[in-house]
């Protein structure tokens, strides 16, 4: 693909990377209902890229942009080169994973853990940087285990400010890397927006994304009233519709009107190509389960899908006759 050189992507509200959903497909479904929010790839191994089917992997739809892309590593000479792959793929952001807590990510040095080693960050952020010229950014926790003050918090952000980085996207919560799963990692920490608020304030010519607990545009808009960001995650993914709204809420665009099957019918191109290219119905329609949430005709529509969109040769019409049980 051929690279890309515009201008850097705003932050100003972001889908946030989550394994096993912010796949391509989704991330095509996503776009239907937001022209400004910035999307994030599932985060990517810089050994995966380096060693794996790197097409594969880097694959995605122009009318996804914006998107990033997010890499986990620890080496800054596999991070520099899976970042130049990155670029030269066409996305906008690559973005370092500092704040999965998964014993996967831990057994393989990186993600929460290395909030734990500022100094190689700090090489792993400079690395990057001296090879691209897209942003690169920073995803991390509030603090992890005992490391868990403002001043820990302060000076992991300063140091790797001066490698570079200027965008961070702080969850406000620790990682606790034993005894909690990922999921309970997403719930169990206390939120604590206080701090990373003293980081805004520590460090105001940075720009600061927050993320954690967010679940309503309402809030995301209060929000914004201190950090440059949002970034939705779960929410997001549960409740796709709520992005329909991003565009005239968070970006100041006139109101639209379309409802969810009208946003269903303008995603009916891709899902027929995607088709003709191979890929199973399922692979796409399992992003969709949560459109009409809470409306009349959800469950059927999500029964629909999970009955009968499962088979590997599932056409296109299993699709149209969920679309019935809503219409």
């Amino acid at each position: 693909m051929t690279s890309y050189r515009e201008s850097a992507p705003c932050h100003r509200f972001c889908v946030a990377p989550m394994m096993d959903c912010t796949d391509r497909h989704d991330r095509a479904f996503l776009r239907q209902f937001s022209r400004h929010t910035l999307l994030y790839t599932e985060m990517l191994t810089s050994g995966a890229l380096l060693h794996g089917d790197t097409e594969r992997l880097l694959r995605f739809s122009p009318e996804e942009q914006p998107v990033a892309l997010q890499l986990g590593g620890s080496e800054p000479g596999d991070l520099a080169a899976a970042a130049r792959m990155a670029e030269r793929a066409g996305y906008r952001e690559v973005n370092l994973n500092l704040g999965c807590p998964s014993d996967r990510v831990q057994g393989g040095n990186f993600g929460a853990c290395l909030m734990r080693e500022p100094e190689r960050v700090a090489t792993c952020v400079s690395a990057m940087q001296s090879t691209v010229e897209i942003p690169v950014t920073v995803k991390c926790r509030i603090g992890v285990d005992d490391i868990d003050s403002d001043e820990d918090l302060l000076d992991f952000i300063g140091r790797l400010a001066q490698a570079g980085c200027r965008t961070f996207i702080i969850h406000a919560r620790i990682a606790i890397l034993k005894g909690l799963s990922p999921k309970q990692n997403r719930e169990v920490p206390p939120l604590n927006y206080a701090r990373v608020s003293r980081v805004k304030q520590a460090f105001p010519e940075l720009e600061v994304v927050i993320n954690g607990g967010i679940d309503s545009l309402d809030t995301a808009a209060d929000l914004l009233r201190e950090f440059d960001g949002v970034m939705l995650g779960r929410e997001a993914y549960g409740n796709p519709f709520l992005l329909s709204k991003v565009d005239e809420i968070i970006f100041g665009e006139p109101a639209g009107t379309r409802t969810r099957l009208d946003y269903l019918d303008g995603f009916l191109p891709y899902v027929e190509r995607e088709l003709r290219q191979g890929t199973p119905l399922r692979h796409i329609t399992r992003h969709m389960l949560g459109l009409f949430r809470g409306q009349p005709g959800g469950r059927r529509f999500r029964r629909h899908l999970s009955t009968h969109g499962n088979r590997r040769e599932a056409p296109l019409e299993v699709l149209l006759d969920a679309m019935s049980h809503v219409a």
